[in-house]
């Protein structure tokens, strides 16, 4: 097990030191709050369901007798707990000299910060592997994918592939999302409610959701006088229709986690979409050691990242 002895911490431990630094920086959490719909659970693992509903009523001719259709279950969505833990340990003499920090208080406060990141890096996790065909949901296919298999409504589809983030691709996705459809290939009435970045591409967000006037640019248009040809001319007489038909309600929330500097998400007001379990909540504990007199600082908690429906999201890779 290793330990922070006096060693480690010699210039903590002789007088004149001004400050210690480097373990008390502000913390990027919470970071999936507004992607994942957080329940708790009592179990090592939590399954969900999908049910098919009923296929569009048929025209029943007169005297004949009606049609029954039945529902039945198609795939399921399981979210399986992981335990995550870390731990540091000091020893006695270390924490008796230490002129600066009384019991540890900044490698707590250290600790915390990272079992915080890991849980920021698990939920990430789940949209930077959104494309990969690898990482499969209940239905057999990413995330982000252009054959959702359904029932009787053939392959769906919840990306816009490679396209960079702009006011065209972004009015191309509320369409689409507009367009969802059942198992049964019935309109279930989704829309986009949140816009879900990284950070590079923050101010293109802002751009587009934020201005009166349309961002989109008409090309190729003709030489203009002392201009080259071929020239794009900015709408500027155009109204932002994203901003003033308030289609993106939640606005964009930027996730400093996500990897593709490219990629760009919408969440969307579907039920049981992006999902995240807690089953032991964020402990800590302190013990000390008798025979060494070591003091060991622990945190500890059990959760899970996913998703059930894919209708909950829609998903751009971005073009690089």
């Amino acid at each position: 097990m290793s330990l922070i002895s006096r060693g480690n911490i010699q210039k903590q431990l002789r007088p004149g030191l001004n400050k210690v630094f480097g373990m008390a920086y502000k913390n990027v959490d919470n970071e999936h709050t507004p992607i994942f719909i957080m329940e708790t659970s009592d179990k090592n693992f939590e399954e969900e369901v999908m049910m098919t509903g009923f296929e569009s009523a048929p025209v029943k001719p007169e005297g004949s007798g009606i049609f029954f259709d039945e529902a039945q279950e198609t795939f399921t969505a399981r979210y399986v707990h992981e335990t995550i833990a870390l731990g540091f340990a000091i020893t006695e003499e270390a924490m008796e000299d230490n002129l600066y920090e009384s019991k540890s208080k900044m490698q707590a406060s250290a600790l915390g910060r990272a079992m915080g990141n890991t849980k920021q890096l698990k939920a990430a996790a789940i949209l930077n592997n959104g494309f990969n065909s690898a990482n499969t949901g209940g239905d057999g296919v990413s995330l982000f994918s252009t054959a959702h298999p359904t029932k009787s409504a053939g392959n769906q589809s919840n990306t816009g592939g490679a396209v960079d983030l702009s006011e065209t691709a972004l009015e191309t996705a509320l369409i689409a999302i507009t367009q969802f459809k059942d198992e049964r290939g019935i309109l279930i009435g989704a829309n986009a409610q949140k816009l879900i970045i990284p950070s590079a591409l923050t101010f293109t967000a802002q751009k587009i959701l934020k201005s009166e006037l349309s961002t989109t640019i008409k090309g190729p248009a003709a030489s203009p006088a002392g201009g080259a040809a071929g020239d794009g001319v900015t709408n500027a007489n155009d109204l932002n229709i994203v901003r003033t038909g308030s289609y993106v309600p939640g606005g964009w929330h930027i996730n400093r986690r996500l990897t593709d500097t490219n990629a760009w998400f919408l969440i969307t007001d579907v039920p049981n979409g992006l999902k995240g379990f807690t089953r032991t909540a964020l402990k800590s504990a302190t013990e000390g050691h008798f025979e060494t007199g070591n003091v060991r600082f622990k945190a500890r908690e059990r959760y899970s990242f996913g998703w059930s429906d894919f209708r909950g999201a829609y998903g751009s890779s971005g073009s690089t």
